[in-house]
């Protein structure tokens, strides 16, 4: 299963018509309205990324919609796959140890170091 967040954006005057058809397409869900900025924030799922991809089209199309832009996706299967790669353990007791901060390293993530 993927989840992803959708900003779609419109002029502001359109905001309340653009706001309405998102909800009657039936892609999506609907989490944030600014209307002054004309951007409106929403949740897309699917199975996969062609089934979001396609969802995404669908924002785009509708009447007097500017934009539809995916810009966080998160995937179950991904993030397992990922997990069963961090020796969490290794990685703790590192940060647990005694040692100077200046012999710790970080990464900035732990993707970045395992």
């Amino acid at each position: 299963m993927n989840i992803s967040s959708i900003i779609v954006k419109a002029r502001s005057e359109n905001i309340e018509e653009v706001k309405k058809s998102v909800e009657e397409s039936g892609v999506c869900e609907i989490h944030f309205v600014d209307k002054d900025k004309g951007i409106i924030i929403v949740t897309i799922e699917g199975k996969n990324v062609e089934e979001e991809i396609q969802k995404v089209r669908i924002l785009e199309a509708l009447p007097k919609v500017i934009s539809a832009d995916m810009h966080m996706s998160y995937c179950e299967e991904e993030l397992n796959e990922m997990m069963k790669d961090i020796d969490t353990k290794n990685s703790l007791a590192e940060v647990n140890s005694n040692k100077p901060i200046g012999e710790i390293n970080y990464f900035g993530s732990l993707k970045g170091k395992y």
